[in-house]
């Protein structure tokens, strides 16, 4: 009696229609795809994209020099240079993030103690040659400084759910 059930389930092609039914009930479906460059999907307040450095209100930045951030790093992809600054304070010389070898983990941001180094909703960047995506001091303070605004809100969000 099985036999006959599979063969006329074969022969009627009962898979085929139903895979025809599923098809048809997506096809006319409202759509849920995004057009990416007009229409833009929301993002958490912890989304981890492009780094960025950040600076106090009264302009100086924020990183002293604890490589921390260098220690913790999976990849390897921070390269930091420390000097003394004749205040006794120790500040970076070179603070270097090869994004080529980053995992976005967001270790570095979570070992910072001053929140010098943070991770921004930014993923629309790229580079031509693999030294473009090499950010180097003063390119991940030019990042912090546009985007300041809203790297604040996201920390004051962050820390609310805390």
């Amino acid at each position: 009696m099985e036999k006959i059930k599979e063969f006329f389930k074969t022969f009627l092609l009962i898979e085929l229609l139903k895979g025809m039914a599923l098809t048809g009930r997506y096809m006319f479906a409202r759509k849920i795809t995004v057009q990416f460059p007009d229409e833009k999907t929301p993002q958490g307040y912890r989304f981890r994209g492009l780094h960025a450095q950040r600076r106090y209100p009264n302009g100086e930045e924020r990183c002293i020099g604890c490589k921390l951030c260098e220690a913790v790093c999976p990849a390897l992809a921070i390269k930091i240079e420390v000097a003394e600054r004749a205040d006794g304070t120790r500040r970076t010389t070179q603070y270097d993030i090869d994004l080529t070898k980053c995992i976005f983990c967001g270790f570095c941001e979570e070992s910072c103690p001053v929140d010098a180094i943070v991770e921004t909703r930014i993923f629309e960047y790229h580079g031509e040659k693999r030294g473009d995506l090499y950010y180097t001091k003063p390119m991940l303070l030019a990042v912090g400084d546009k985007h300041e605004a809203q790297i604040a809100k996201d920390r004051a969000s962050d820390a609310k759910y805390r």
